[in-house]
């Protein structure tokens, strides 16, 4: 598997699953929501570090919140 660190985003096309890497951490517990296939790998901090979304092609909102978030942490563009 590739790493996410390295590859923020992960999809299986034979499972039609995804991994949205959202910023550096170790996932330490988990949040499921199963009316959207989700899982949110949380940092210890209690924010989270990964959506690993099944049937993504069936949960386009979910794919767009995760990349949303991606935004939200990646690093600033201007600090370049």
């Amino acid at each position: 598997m590739i790493d996410p660190v390295l590859a923020p985003i992960v999809y299986d096309p034979q499972t039609d699953s995804m991994y949205i890497k959202l910023r550096t951490g170790t996932g330490v517990d988990s949040r499921v929501d199963d009316a959207r296939d989700l899982v949110i790998d949380l940092g210890e901090d209690g924010e989270p570090v990964g959506y690993d979304i099944q049937h993504a092609s069936d949960h386009p909102d979910v794919v767009a919140e995760a990349l949303r978030l991606m935004r939200q942490f990646a690093p600033s563009r201007a600090a370049e």
